[in-house]
């Protein structure tokens, strides 16, 4: 193969990983905008139509995991394959559902395909694009994860006001064979040798993680403080069953090397802190700046604006500087933001709050590539399936840990949110931030402790128990 097809097919390759990021990730807020529409079609309360989004949500969190390792025993490519195939059979099946029941049954299968898709995807990049051009490619993929979570509410609403709310499903069945057309095309697959032992899944683990995973999200996201004690049930069992099994889903060795726990800890921090822009931001711009609700929208779409045009140029200062460098200045970055957030006076107004949610952002657009190229480059090939999916499982549990853990803070310091004056908004903006800024400060020390065991790994003088071969 010619210098010149190596870089078309690799480039093909990259557009296929990107669409499979993109169309997930689209999916994630879409329905969101139009969750007022559907309880009307579907005349189903507010309580009830929430399904919609939680369905999807709950099974890529419970999933995902499992979906990596599925893909390290039987070919990353046939898996993600799969993946999109049942993603864009069930957005049809969604645009079909003629109750709310079949939708949200149809929305848990979009999200099993779409736990295959965000897993894998970040998973191939390590055995289809050069080691040099790692960076560059990770930093891709975050572009298209902000572009498509930025795009969802806007997308739903044109698609909604002019074609109904089945669109919004729909949608995603072009995009979804021109991304099979694409991967069958342009990914390599992944052959076993012909001696290899037959692989075995540990479904007895992933029940139990998933148990585990779905009970703390729903604890989270629908306000069921009971279900933390199955949560923490099922991470037992988990536990147990992980020492015993043959061929376990996440192997002990895996969870005692350092730089493994190391990143995935500073993955779900800094997502916590970003996550708080979300819950904390409409509350401040519309109480407190007292802006109105169109601008209150555009205010908060600067920010995964601005996150979608840092990925990919961030992605290149990784392979130009190497990802233990970017990593700590975005964490800088994101110190300074949630610092001047936590510090803003309501004079500074729109102009103060911008200035920090920036800066903020780049950080976390900075840090994302960074953490995945420093932790992924270090994974043998039978394992990237299952770090990838702990990866894409630790911002999750972050985005959904600062929705409810942050906004509580938020809560507690502004007092009754109902009749709550400027001063108390501020108030209750500056705890949550106070709070953000120290966890940006942990994740900095981790952060640090990454580049200090990735060197001495390189040197050989400690090893990798669990993202080596050995």
């Amino acid at each position: 193969m010619t210098p010149t097809s190596t870089t078309r097919g690799q480039r093909w390759t990259l557009a296929s990983l990107c669409l499979a990021m993109l169309m997930p990730s689209l999916d994630t807020s879409i329905a969101n905008a139009g969750l007022p529409v559907l309880a009307h079609a579907l005349g189903a309360s507010f309580a009830h139509v929430q399904w919609v989004v939680l369905a999807y949500l709950l099974a890529i969190t419970a999933l995902i995991v499992g979906a990596g390792r599925l893909g390290d025993l039987f070919g990353r490519r046939r898996v993600l394959l799969a993946g999109i195939a049942l993603f864009t059979a069930a957005s049809l099946a969604c645009g079909l559902a003629g109750s709310l029941a079949a939708l949200v049954v149809a929305r848990a299968l979009q999200g099993l395909g779409a736990a295959a898709m965000l897993a894998l995807a970040v998973a191939l990049v390590g055995e289809t694009i050069p080691k040099e051009r790692t960076g560059r490619a990770m930093g891709l993929l975050g572009t298209m994860s902000a572009i498509g979570t930025t795009l969802g509410p806007s997308l739903g609403g044109v698609l909604m006001s002019s074609l109904g709310w089945r669109s919004i499903f729909f949608v995603n069945v072009p995009l979804g064979l021109v991304n099979l057309a694409l991967a069958h095309r342009w990914l390599p697959a992944t052959p076993r040798a012909a001696t290899a032992p037959r692989p075995r899944f540990d479904l007895a683990g992933t029940a139990a993680l998933a148990l585990a995973l779905g009970s703390f999200a729903l604890a989270m996201t629908a306000r069921m403080p009971a279900l933390l004690a199955v949560a923490a049930a099922g991470v037992a069992a988990f536990a147990v069953i992980e020492t015993r099994a043959a061929a376990p889903l996440v192997r002990p060795g895996m969870l005692r090397d350092p730089r493994l726990v190391a990143s995935l800890a500073a993955s779900a921090l800094v997502a916590t802190v970003i996550m708080t822009t979300l819950v904390v931001g409409p509350f401040y711009l519309a109480r407190a700046l007292a802006l109105p609700p169109a601008t209150v929208g555009g205010v908060l779409s600067v920010g995964p604006f601005v996150s979608a045009l840092t990925g990919a140029p961030a992605g290149r200062l990784v392979d130009r500087l190497g990802a233990g460098r970017v990593m700590l200045a975005g964490l800088t970055a994101m110190l300074a933001g949630a610092a001047g957030l936590a510090l803003a006076p309501v004079a500074a107004g729109v102009p103060g709050y911008l200035a920090a949610l920036l800066v903020m952002t780049v950080g976390y657009a900075t840090f994302q590539p960074a953490n995945n190229t420093a932790l992924m480059v270090g994974v043998v090939a039978d394992r990237r399936g299952v770090v990838s999916g702990l990866l894409n499982l630790s911002r999750n549990l972050g985005l959904i840990t600062g929705a409810s853990a942050m906004g509580a803070v938020f809560a507690a310091a502004a007092g009754d949110l109902a009749h709550a004056r400027a001063a108390d908004v501020s108030r209750g903006l500056h705890a949550a931030f106070g709070v953000a800024t120290g966890l940006v400060v942990i994740a900095l020390g981790v952060a640090l402790r990454v580049r200090r065991l990735a060197r001495r790994q390189a040197s050989g003088s400690i090893a990798s128990p669990g993202l080596s071969s050995g």
